[in-house]
């Protein structure tokens, strides 16, 4: 019955004590017994299949010998790997991100290499690449530290964990132990999370035009003259030609404050420290005392024998300069016309102003000179003599005692700054062209500088550092007068060109009282042009 081959009623009979028979995908060599392994696979192979595994874009984060293959290929690779055997050990490496470590020191060779360009050729790279604005800086800044803190999460975890002497409060571990029993969706981590949310500190604008334009029609083009100045009530007084006009920020409103005829010109104005009376010197010589809210004019005092180009209030004490070369201290609750005359320039006065704290009275005048004064003497205490040019601008820094500056002309284009309490030059500028005003921020530790000759320019400066923040044209004429709002965020520019322009440079006073004072200014229609 065996030897029938029609006979299919059961399979042919194997011996048990015989091999299983050869599977037709699997080659043995002729020599090779049954339970012999087959030979390695070369170090080439290996290489290979580990380089496709490692640069296959669907590697699987968690597994690296894993692919997203088909059931069929999978079933294949299966079979065909399940009788190879390594000669060496593959690590695992799950955790490591080769693409964003070579991005990342990519960026680094990068910016060491920019930077060495810009060392080495500076004049043609930054014309070339002109610098990044700070809002893109301060936003590229911010992308990179969230990259990693992103990719080097677990490093830094690590490590702030291993911190033993790094304080805790109570408060700060409750806080982190209810944050770690929430499963977050969010693609990025807590700590990324804690720094898109924390608090930035926003970057200060300032408009390159002015947001309010009034005609001045006999605005003189003179540089020793003082013809605008703000009052604390928020009116600014005008001097054009004979006459005083007052504008009123809050209302716009104009009044004709008094008109010294056809034989006098005004030539210099000066409001009280409280905004109620104004000082307004004339070409005569003259200091007349005018009540603001009256138009009504209460004293003339007379003393000088040429115009009267500066005045400065300290309480009930006026300081006025003239092209006499005098500088006369008057008491207004005296029925002299002067207490205190302080002679030391050759030439005119064409600048005066007292320091904060009202102890010192500074001069500048057309000889170059820079006085320092007090009450006490009648000679000056300090002497500066190295401007080469009229000294008009000055200034005190209402935040350091003692601080001054002061601007040279046309010949001189500096701004120098003085330690008055020990009489010494602090730190010089060449500003390139004529300095005519100079003004601190109440604010914070700035200062803007008015220009002529030759760039018609307002500067707004850092102190201490002196690097420009903002650069202000518009003028067509020298700009000679310069006057600060009350809360200390809006200057007034005025010149040749018969127009007062205002600028919004400075922050307002609202981090300092907690309220802002903005809607006190201008609350009719900011932004208009006034003709």
């Amino acid at each position: 019955m065996n030897s029938n081959p029609n006979n299919l009623s059961s399979p042919p009979r194997r011996n048990l004590s015989s091999p299983p028979p050869t599977p037709p995908h699997i080659r043995r060599s002729p020599g090779a017994s049954p339970m012999q392994p087959p030979p390695s696979p070369s170090r080439a192979t290996i290489d290979r299949e580990y380089s496709h595994r490692l640069n296959s874009p669907f590697r699987n984060s968690h597994d690296s010998g894993t692919s997203f293959s088909s059931p069929s290929s999978s079933l294949n690779s299966s079979v065909n790997t399940s009788l190879e055997y390594s000669d060496r050990f593959i690590p695992s490496r799950t955790h490591s991100n080769f693409s964003a470590s070579q991005t990342l020191a990519e960026n680094a060779s990068n910016n060491n290499n920019s930077h060495n360009s810009n060392t080495n050729h500076q004049p043609s790279n930054t014309a070339a690449h002109p610098p990044d604005p700070p809002v893109q800086q301060n936003t590229s800044a911010l992308l990179n530290v969230l990259l990693k803190s992103e990719l080097l999460e677990n490093g830094r975890e690590k490590e702030e964990e291993g911190n033993m002497m790094r304080f805790k409060s109570p408060r700060e571990h409750a806080q982190e132990d209810a944050t770690k029993g929430f499963v977050s969706l969010s693609p990025i981590g807590s700590n990324s999370h804690r720094l898109l949310s924390s608090p930035r500190k926003t970057m200060r604008k300032i408009p390159k035009v002015p947001f309010k334009v009034l005609d001045a029609p006999a605005l003189q083009d003179d540089f020793y003259l003082n013809l605008v100045d703000w009052s604390a009530l928020n009116v600014l007084a005008v001097g054009l030609g004979s006459c005083v006009y007052l504008w009123s920020a809050c209302t716009s409103k104009v009044t004709k404050l008094c008109d010294l005829g056809p034989e006098d010109v005004v030539t210099s104005v000066s409001w009280t420290s409280r905004g109620t009376h104004l000082a307004v010197g004339t070409n005569l010589g003259e200091t007349q005392i005018w009540e603001a809210a009256k138009c009504k004019k209460i004293r003339t005092m007379r003393g000088h024998s040429a115009r009267v180009g500066t005045m400065s209030w300290m309480g009930h004490v006026l300081a006025s300069g003239s092209r006499d070369r005098l500088i006369y201290l008057r008491d207004v609750r005296s029925k002299e016309p002067f207490v205190t005359k302080l002679a030391g320039h050759k030439q005119e006065v064409c600048g005066l102003k007292w320091s904060a704290d009202e102890s010192q009275l500074a001069s500048g005048g057309n000889d170059n000179k820079l006085f320092i004064w007090n009450l006490q003497s009648s000679q000056p205490v300090n002497r500066f003599n190295e401007h080469t040019a009229a000294v008009k601008a000055i200034a005190w820094s209402p935040h350091q005692h003692g601080l001054l500056c002061s601007g040279g002309g046309t010949a001189d284009r500096c701004i120098r700054f003085w330690n008055t309490l020990s009489g010494s030059s602090l730190n010089c500028i060449d500003t390139g062209s004529q300095v005519c005003n100079l003004q601190w921020s109440k604010n914070c530790n700035e200062l803007v500088s008015t220009h002529g000759y030759s760039l018609n320019q307002i500067i707004l400066w850092r102190y201490p550092s002196m690097t420009k923040i903002a650069t202000l044209t518009g003028h067509t004429y020298r700009v000679l007068y310069l006057a600060m709002s009350p809360d200390g965020s809006t200057i007034v520019t005025g010149a040749g060109d018969e127009t007062l322009r205002f600028w919004q440079v400075f922050p307002d006073s609202t981090h300092k009282s907690g309220k802002s004072t903005h809607g006190l200014l201008f609350p009719s229609s900011p932004g208009s042009v006034v003709r």
